[in-house]
Order: structure tokens, then sequence, then C-alpha cells
């Protein structure tokens, strides 16, 4: 059995949202014709506390995207984004949501951020979507979502870790950063995962 995962289509990183990614918008119209293609959709969600150590705001004299050392691990400085119960955390009203069955958040403890929807940052904790998949008798799953070069990215290259088989679906994603997903492609295809375009999709 196959799976959609819907991966971070929130207003924050929508247009006009406080950590837009370029163009995210174009993606809702192919994310939403995908979801009739598929028996199981699920979601993910960044579900923030607003005293997240990953935001900027929160580390005195630092600025938006610098690098700093959070836990023994690298962590870029992110605006505040997907703060719980906020308008920007919210899915976007033209994400059609009556498909998906399950929403895992990720990324609500403050000490540790969450790309992936599988797992924090550091593999610490699970978000048990890899459990609940393999209860559906899933074996594949196709991704899509926001950001291409970030949480999809993450929670692809977790996905392969876990045993599934990987369908990134390239045109219902958009990055941050068009180097990083150049590189994140290259990684997820020597992982073995398959980048496809969703009109190669059939029932």
């Amino acid at each position: 059995m196959r799976a959609l995962l819907l991966i971070d289509i929130q207003n924050d990183f929508l247009p006009g949202g406080s950590l837009a990614v370029p163009e995210g918008d174009a993606i809702l119209p192919v994310v939403n014709a995908l979801q009739e293609k598929f028996e199981l959709v699920v979601a993910t969600q960044d579900w923030h506390p607003p005293q997240h150590k990953s935001f900027a705001s929160n580390h005195t004299g630092m600025n938006v995207f610098e690098v700093i050392d959070l836990n023994g691990m690298p962590q870029v400085l992110w605006p505040e984004h997907c703060v719980q119960g906020t308008m920007g955390a919210a899915f976007s009203d033209e994400l059609k949501q009556n498909r998906i069955e399950a929403i895992f958040r990720k990324g609500t403890d403050l000490e540790i951020d969450s790309y992936s929807g599988f797992y924090d940052n550091g593999h610490l904790k699970s978000t048990a979507m890899a459990d609940y998949l393999r209860g559906k008798g899933v074996t594949e799953v196709y991704l899509c979502g926001l950001a291409a070069d970030y949480c999809v990215y993450f929670s692809a290259k977790d996905a392969l870790d876990e045993g599934f088989k990987v369908y990134f679906i390239e045109d219902a994603t958009r990055a941050i950063d068009q180097e990083n997903y150049k590189q994140a492609k290259t990684d997820l295809l020597q992982r073995g995962a398959h980048i496809i375009h969703s009109q190669s999709i059939t029932l």
C-alpha cells in the first residue's frame, strides 16, 4: 500500500507568512489533485511553542539565518513561525483537508528542532508516524509540501531509513534555497529515493 505525505503546508510557509517559501502556493492545486489518487493521506504540522530555541528572537543579539550550536547540533535561527494555535501554524485554507486521515505534529520540544515528520533533528524522539504507516500496511510513501530542501528532504531521508520505498514529487514541493535543494536531490537519489513528477502517478 502507498501513502501520500503532506509536509507542513501551513500559512507561515506560504506567501505572506513569516517564513514564506518562494512560490510555495503553486503546489496547492497539484497537492489537492494528488490526494484523489491515494487511499491514505497523512499530514505533518510544525507546531512550535513561542519560546522555541530555533527562533532567532529567543537568542539575544542573534539574527535570523545565523547558525548556532544548540545542545550539540548546528541550528539555523529562523523567524518565529508556526507557533502553536496561531493562524501561521494553520493549514492553508486552499488545502483540501477532508482526505487527511492523521496529522503528526512536530517541533514541540523547546530544546530541539524537528525538520522531519518522523523524528526530531537528533533522532531522540519519534512522532510515531512510521509505526502508524506500517500499521496501515504502507510500504511506499510519496512526499510533497514545504520546504523541499528542509522538511520534505529530511522526512524523505527518515522514510528511507525506516524501510519505506520513497517517491519525492518534485512539482508538488518548493525549496527555500535552490543550491541546498540540488544537494538534497543528489543525496536522496544516492540513498535510493525516486524523484518523480505528479503526472506519472496513476490511481
